[in-house]
């Protein structure tokens, strides 16, 4: 509900009617919205968590970053109906003061963090740069599918992005965005 609707829409009596659970069983462990909240944005850090383990097993740092790619290719239609569910939220928490914010951030840094790691691994000195930019292209592709309502957008911005890498693999000097 939070991403179909965003955080400030989300009510606890409507997430008691889609759990179809009384709305005392949500009070019982969820004392207010911001509580929920918090419980889905630290499921998108362990999601995070999760799949960063699987792309690890990729032999490559390239295969990871493309694997990265791939999965996000993969979650288009949800992209282009919903936008990101961790950059939509960290972008309307941003608006609040708080530590709801700062963790919403911070999944977010989780995976800046992984991409730096990998460009590193090819020997990279700007790694935190292109990390930051390949974040940036996923979250900006994810806007723009979303408010364009064009799928299409995401599968050529991954191809895009897979070119990119690939230049890293074949001339490590190749620092742009193509």
């Amino acid at each position: 509900m939070l991403h179909e609707r965003g955080a400030e829409k989300t009510t606890l009596a409507g997430i008691a009617a889609a759990a179809g659970v009384p709305l005392g069983n949500v009070y019982y462990y969820f004392k207010t919205k911001d509580a929920i909240i918090a419980a889905v944005i630290e499921t998108y850090g362990h999601t995070y968590e999760l799949m960063s383990s699987r792309l690890d097993q990729q032999p490559t740092p390239q295969a990871r970053l493309k694997a990265l790619i791939q999965a996000w290719v993969s979650n288009g239609e949800q992209l282009t109906a919903r936008g990101c569910p961790v950059g939509s939220l960290s972008s309307e928490l941003d608006k609040r003061d708080g530590d709801l914010r700062t963790q919403a951030a911070g999944v977010l840094a989780q995976l800046v963090g992984w991409a730096q790691r990998q460009f590193e691994d090819m020997g990279r000195p700007d790694a935190r740069e292109l990390a930051v930019a390949l974040v940036a292209a996923y979250e900006g592709i994810a806007l723009l599918a979303n408010t364009l309502g064009d799928s299409s957008l995401v599968s050529t911005e991954g191809r895009r992005l897979e070119r990119w890498i690939d230049d890293f693999a074949q001339d490590g000097d190749a620092g742009r965005i193509a």
